[in-house]
This record gives C-alpha cells, sequence and structure tokens, in this order.
C-alpha cells in the first residue's frame, strides 16, 4: 500500500521519516548560512577563495545589474556555465529577483542550444564568453574565467609562453558584439534594495531540461520548495554532517540536478565550503585535495574508479573523505569497496530523476547500506511498485512493475507541454518515473531497468541490464551497452555494443557462448559489436538510444 513504510525500519539512528516542509525561498538558505558564517570560505575556485560574506555581498550586487538589465520576476534567466564562482553567483542573484534559472551544457551545439532557448524564451543569457556566440537571444553578459582565479595564475596567464597561450584559448573568448560583461556589471553595481520583492516559496526557481536520453528535451519547472526540500532531505540523510564544519567537492557540472543540488544547494543549506572545479579532472582533483581536503564527495562510478587508481599511484590521502554519493549509474560492488578502503568513509548508490529535484531515494548512510540496490525512500517519499498496465494496481513485494513516487520534491510540470505533464503526473501526486524496479520486503529498492528500454523478444521480456550486468563479468570486457534492434523473426533482437578491457580484445563467438552458457536463451545476445567508446551523457551515463541509433544508421 502508498502509505506502507517499511524502509523506515532500516533509518539510522537521527534520519527522521519526514521533514519539515519548506516555508521559505531557497535564497533564505544563502541569507542564513551568509548570517551564521560570514567567515567561512563559500566556495574554492582552484585556490581562490570567496568568504560566505563575499558571496553574499556579490550576488546582492548582481541582482542589481540584473535588474537593471530588465530582469524581474518570473522572467527566465539562461546559464550557459561550467562551474566556477560567477555560476553560483548568478544562480542565487536570478532568484533574488524571483526570476527563473535556466541551466544549460555549455559544451551543447549552436542547434542543441537554440531549441532549449526558443522554448522557454529568455531574454537574457549569462554565458562562459568562449560559448557566448551560441546563444541567439536579446542580452548577452560574458563571463571570464579567468576573472575567478587567483592573482598568481591570472598573471601567469599573461605571460607569452605556449603554456600560458594554449591556457587562455582554453579558458576564455571573445565576446560577441553587443555583448556585456558580467565582471563589469557586477562590479558598478550596488547591493540590490531590500525593498525590492524576493521569491515565495511556491514560485518557480529553477528550468531543467531533461529527457535528452529518450527524447527532445523538456523543461522541468522545480519550484523554491521542490529545491529546498530536496537540500533538507539531503541533509537530514547524513545525520553527521556539520553546519559550517564541512567541504563538498562540487566536480559534477552544477547545470545538471545531481550536480546542482548536492554539490550547491545541499551545501548552501550547512554552509559548507565548496570546492569548485570547471571540469572532472584526476589531476584537478588530487592538486585540490592536497590543498583543501574533501570531507564530502558526490559523484558517478567512473570517477571514484579512476579517482582511486590516481591516488593509490600518487600517494594521494584521501582519508579525509567521510561521505560519498554515486548516482547516474549502477555502482559496481569492486567501486565502492575500493573506494571505502582508500578513504575510510562510506560510499552510498541513490536515485533520483531530474523532475524529482531529483533525489528520491538513497541507501542509508550507515553499515546498513545494501550493495546492488538503489537504497530506500528519502524522508517524505513514499514509493509503489505499479503493474505498468494499470497504475493503480501494485504489484506484490518482489515483482517488478513501474517505480512511482510521490514526496515534496516531485515537479509540476513541463514547460508548455501538458500532454506530456498528464502523462507522467498521476492524481496523488504520483509520478512515473520510467524506470521498471522490484522492492524487498524490507523496502529496499533494486532498478531492474527504463521502461523505454526494455526489449521484447519473441514475446519476452529483456531487460538491456540485466544483459549487461553479465556481460561485465566477462574479463575481456571493459564496457558494454545493450539494445535491441528490429528483427522479422523475433520482432526485436538483443545487441550488444562492448569496448574491450584495456589491453583486451573480445572474441564474439567466444562471447556469444559465453553469455548463452549464463543467461536463458532469449535473454543472450545474438550480436556482438565492437566499439572504441560508447557515447554517454555529461555525467557519465551511457546514452542507450545514442547506441541503438548509430547501430541502425549503420
Amino acid at each position: 500500500m502508498a502509505d506502507d513504510r517499511p524502509w523506515l525500519a532500516a533509518y539510522p539512528e537521527g534520519v527522521p521519516a519526514d521533514i519539515a516542509e519548506p516555508t521559505r525561498a531557497l535564497t533564505a538558505n544563502l541569507a542564513q548560512a551568509v548570517a551564521r558564517f560570514p567567515e567561512r570560505i563559500a566556495l574554492d575556485f582552484l585556490g581562490a577563495t570567496t568568504t560566505y560574506a563575499e558571496l553574499g555581498d556579490q550576488v546582492a550586487r548582481a541582482a542589481e545589474a540584473l535588474r537593471r538589465l530588465g530582469v524581474r520576476a518570473g522572467d527566465r534567466v539562461a546559464l550557459i556555465l561550467p562551474n566556477c564562482p560567477q555560476h553560483v553567483v548568478a544562480f542565487y542573484a536570478v532568484l533574488r529577483l524571483g526570476a527563473i534559472v535556466v541551466e544549460h551544457n555549455p559544451l551543447y551545439t549552436p542547434a542543441e542550444l537554440a531549441h532549449q532557448l526558443a522554448d522557454h524564451g529568455a531574454t537574457v543569457a549569462i554565458c562562459w564568453d568562449k560559448v557566448a556566440g551560441s546563444a541567439n537571444v536579446p542580452t548577452i553578459v560574458g563571463v571570464d574565467l579567468t576573472a575567478a582565479l587567483p592573482l598568481v595564475k591570472r598573471l601567469a596567464l599573461k605571460l607569452p609562453l605556449p603554456p600560458a597561450r594554449k591556457m587562455r584559448a582554453e579558458m576564455r573568448g571573445p565576446l560577441p558584439d553587443g555583448a556585456s560583461s558580467w565582471e563589469e556589471l557586477v562590479a558598478e553595481a550596488t547591493p540590490i534594495a531590500g525593498s525590492v520583492p524576493g521569491p515565495g516559496v511556491d514560485d518557480t526557481a529553477l528550468l531543467q531540461y531533461t529527457g535528452g536520453t529518450s527524447g527532445t528535451p523538456k523543461g522541468a519547472v522545480l519550484t523554491h520548495r521542490n529545491l529546498a526540500a530536496n537540500a533538507e532531505q539531503s541533509r537530514v540523510w547524513v545525520p553527521g554532517l556539520r553546519a559550517g564544519g564541512e567541504t563538498f567537492y562540487a566536480v559534477l557540472p552544477l547545470f545538471h540536478a545531481y550536480g546542482l543540488t548536492l554539490c550547491l544547494t545541499t551545501a548552501v543549506q550547512i554552509a559548507a565550503t565548496i570546492v569548485l572545479l570547471p571540469r572532472f579532472d584526476v589531476g584537478l582533483v588530487l592538486d585540490a585535495v592536497k590543498r583543501r581536503p574533501p570531507t564530502f564527495f558526490p559523484g558517478v562510478p567512473p570517477m571514484y574508479d579512476r579517482l582511486a587508481t590516481a591516488a593509490r599511484e600518487r600517494g594521494t590521502d584521501l582519508s579525509t573523505v567521510r561521505y560519498s554519493i554515486s548516482g547516474a549509474m549502477p555502482l559496481p560492488p569492486k567501486t565502492a569497496e575500493t573506494w571505502e578502503a582508500l578513504t575510510g568513509g562510506l560510499l552510498i548508490e541513490g536515485y533520483g530523476m531530474t523532475e524529482t529535484s531529483p533525489i528520491t531515494i538513497g541507501n542509508p548512510m550507515s553499515a546498513g547500506r545494501r550493495t546492488g540496490s538503489i537504497g530506500i525512500p528519502y524522508p517524505s517519499t513514499h514509493v509503489r511498485i505499479a503493474d505498468r498496465a494499470d497504475v493503480d494496481r501494485d504489484m506484490p513485494r518482489g515483482e517488478p512493475g513501474e517505480l512511482l513516487v510521490r514526496g515534496p520534491q516531485v515537479f509540476s510540470g513541463y514547460w508548455n507541454l501538458p500532454a506530456e505533464t498528464d502523462a507522467v503526473l498521476l492524481p496523488g501526486g504520483w509520478i512515473r518515473t520510467g524506470d521498471v524496479a522490484v522492492m524487498s520486503d524490507d523496502g529496499f529498492l533494486s532498478i531492474v531497468d527504463r521502461v523505454k528500454e526494455l526489449i521484447i523478444t519473441g514475446g519476452f521480456n529483456v531487460y538491456p541490464s540485466e544483459v549487461e550486468d553479465v556481460l561485465r563479468e566477462h574479463p575481456d570486457v571493459g564496457d558494454v551497452a545493450v539494445v535491441g534492434l528490429p528483427s522479422d523473426r523475433t520482432g526485436e533482437e538483443v545487441v550488444a555494443v562492448v569496448v574491450p578491457a584495456e589491453g583486451a580484445s573480445v572474441d564474439r563467438d567466444a562471447l556469444l557462448k559465453w553469455a548463452r552458457e549464463r543467461l536463458s536463451g532469449y535473454k543472450a545476445p545474438r550480436r556482438v559489436e565492437i566499439a572504441d567508446e560508447l557515447p554517454r551523457s555529461q555525467i557519465g551515463k551511457v546514452l542507450r538510444r545514442q547506441v541503438r541509433d548509430q547501430l541502425t544508421s549503420n
């Protein structure tokens, strides 16, 4: 039943069954951090630091600068930025005005960006100057990443040497005609007057585009209540977090929902120091560890694997990392084991989606975490495993069905897409996740696969993840994606695209035979294709749709 919460018995001491519903906008969390910990380092960007007092002042000036540009409550403002201090300032400045942040990947092609900009209709875009020419909006504000660097690095960039020229080319670009400089606008502005109204808790805070792995991206509408609730849920999920005493690493991109919540809004909620890195680079991360050791590290499995290998080779001490969270893809047991041995801390797997701010489920941050499971629902979060053909009917425990979620973090719908909204939001506040899951008797959940990526061959259901897990056990397989391709005989046939392990070669026939020995006949791949790499999203998730499209186009 929907109100049956067997998972509560697995909550560690100090984790409440429910959170207090947010009553204030997300901006109140920053104001509280500024008031309580003004001298604490809020941001560290490659060694350049900003205190919470300085961050609050910059946000107030940036809000006034944007107000002078004509930004008002309800307006959409596009952010096209990598992780940098200006990104954090712009995010909170837009919110302070009651306007709506729209996050964009700065590595998008002009065509990808054009679709989203046209969809939400922003008239102002705050862009990394290197990509500002791709933003077709009336008002462009360019951000110079080098302006946020430590003084010694800024001076080094001016040297007439090849390394300096290369770094300048990587970090800077010319602004389009008519564009303004972010740094100049903020420096010239006075702090915004307190009389300028701020946002309400139920106002829209963020448009986050999603759906790129399965179709045309859609703008998920998230309110201040949604985002503040998820930050609070994430905070209480880890009772050991200390206000004003943690160092969060922002290696995940802030333009992605996972990075925005765990690396920014949850960090600000407890006045943590945020170590910002413009991109994931093992060398940059380990250099930062020596300068400002992390205590909380959100990431994805490939990050943990690469960091663990490099840390062992360099002898880098990671023992300050007490808590780590993995998402976006399954967490291999070996990855968790290696990381926990290196850090002495805990690495748990969680689950979420953009439409839920994004986190809804996580393993307990305790010895009770369970390998192979995405965990148990967050506080104030309810789940059901429903019959996909009749979502009003719950499946028996242990049987697969579609995962439905309800909680204060669930979005209000897709931007200007009522039909798509009605397809996923059900009466009672439930959202259809599109994921097939099973629930154990004690409430732990495991994802079987995506509904849309289910392969139906000869009338039988094949879950790609199950086949991939088996193939990954082969020593010659480094990575794999399993998809269904059209078949006149069976409707769809199971095809595996394999990236060989380092130094290995894959014998197709031997791998097919190996799979048939470990899987039911209808689940075993009929074909194996070899690839140098698999297409991935910006946070490393394999894009099966693109794999399938590449195979069909060939």
